[in-house]
């Protein structure tokens, strides 16, 4: 059974109030979260969906379908900001939501959605929530994936898990891609995209340099995509691979999009850059060391998923952001030709299928 007949037999699909969702941050859990406002968009086809969103992942909101509007709301990560929380619910109290999913189990989630009277507030038991959440969802511990724990609150309660969720999805018009590869001088032909960059230091692949370099040598041209923290990175990889590489990693997430969607393909860690490249379907290479492809890979599937094979580590995966045991050999044992030669077969299999 697919989601959308298991959804047709509910009876409150005409219900036209707005939805709010309350996500989790991380660039990367952002880019999932459209997975569940397509479940919901799939259960209550008329009622708008919007997105609580901070300044750095706002422009992700103008490429998800189905998102009526993203609340851009930056609201501090160590300390409570009253003052924020009663000025966000009062912006929240004039726009008449009916529904509130709180996906994060935190205290601090829920308190401007319940300041604001949102009249249903859903969300899993957690941190004394209580009166706060008031259409409380229990069992998170038993599921298995950090998106079957968020797409489950857009389903009726008591709903099984379907076989498989609804893809995250992330549309760039093409003649916006084109605009920005001119104003960045960039050519029209296949580029690879690097993303080095990485929430916690042990799931970053080393060998980025040496794989543009080798990239270059093949004929390739090579972008470099992150944030302002990947800046040294990127200039390390740049003087590996010369004048074939190009360092456009920046402050404006929507610089990223862009690029990843303009890639011909795209060599990533496991970060929120691997997320946006596979939800715009850019073909994608995650590679994987301490953490577990079956938890953290896209949804959408991943062109080839690069993982250590020499040997059998005790360790992996451990999900730690610092390497503590073995030296960090579950990504130093990931060759760089092996990962260009990967890559060059993508491409290959790329160009095969737009000439068919």
């Amino acid at each position: 059974m697919n989601i959308d007949s298991q959804l047709s037999g509910y009876a409150d699909r005409d219900d036209t109030s707005p939805i709010l969702i309350i996500p989790y941050m991380w660039i990367g859990d952002f880019v999932r979260n459209h997975t569940v406002v397509r479940v919901l968009k799939q259960r209550w086809p008329n009622r708008p969906v919007d997105l609580l969103t901070t300044s750095l992942c706002a422009p992700l909101v103008d490429y998800m379908p189905g998102v009526r509007a993203g609340i851009v709301w930056d609201l501090p990560r160590g300390r409570l900001a009253v003052s924020r929380q009663f000025s966000l619910a009062k912006l929240l109290r004039g726009r008449n939501y009916g529904t509130a999913l709180v996906l994060p189990r935190t205290w601090k989630a829920a308190i401007a959605p319940a300041l604001a009277g949102i009249p249903e507030r859903v969300g899993f038991v957690g941190e004394f929530r209580f009166g706060l959440i008031n259409r409380w969802r229990w069992g998170e511990k038993k599921l298995p994936r950090f998106i079957d724990k968020n797409a489950a609150l857009a389903q009726p309660d008591g709903a099984p898990l379907p076989p498989e969720w609804p893809v995250p999805q992330l549309r760039v018009p093409a003649e916006e891609i084109v605009r920005w590869r001119q104003v960045n001088g960039l050519s029209a032909g296949a580029a690879v995209a690097l993303a080095p960059g990485s929430v916690g230091a042990s799931k970053r692949w080393t060998y980025y340099p040496e794989a543009a370099r080798l990239l270059v040598e093949r004929g390739l041209e090579v972008w470099v995509v992150g944030g302002p923290a990947e800046k040294g990175l990127a200039q390390e990889i740049v003087a590996a691979g010369g004048a074939g590489v190009r360092d456009l990693t920046g402050n404006d997430l929507r610089n990223g999009v862009l690029a990843m969607a303009a890639a011909g393909v795209a060599i990533s860690n496991d970060s929120g850059l691997m997320h946006i490249a596979a939800a715009l379907g850019t073909p994608t290479m995650g590679i994987f060391g301490p953490t577990s492809p079956y938890l953290w890979a896209p949804l959408n599937g991943l062109a080839a998923t690069v993982v250590q094979d020499r040997s059998v580590l005790s360790c992996q995966p451990c999900q730690s952001t610092i390497c503590k045991m073995n030296d960090h050999r579950c990504m130093r044992d990931i060759a760089a030709s092996e990962v260009v030669a990967i890559a060059q077969r993508v491409l290959g299999e790329v160009g095969a299928r737009a000439e068919t």
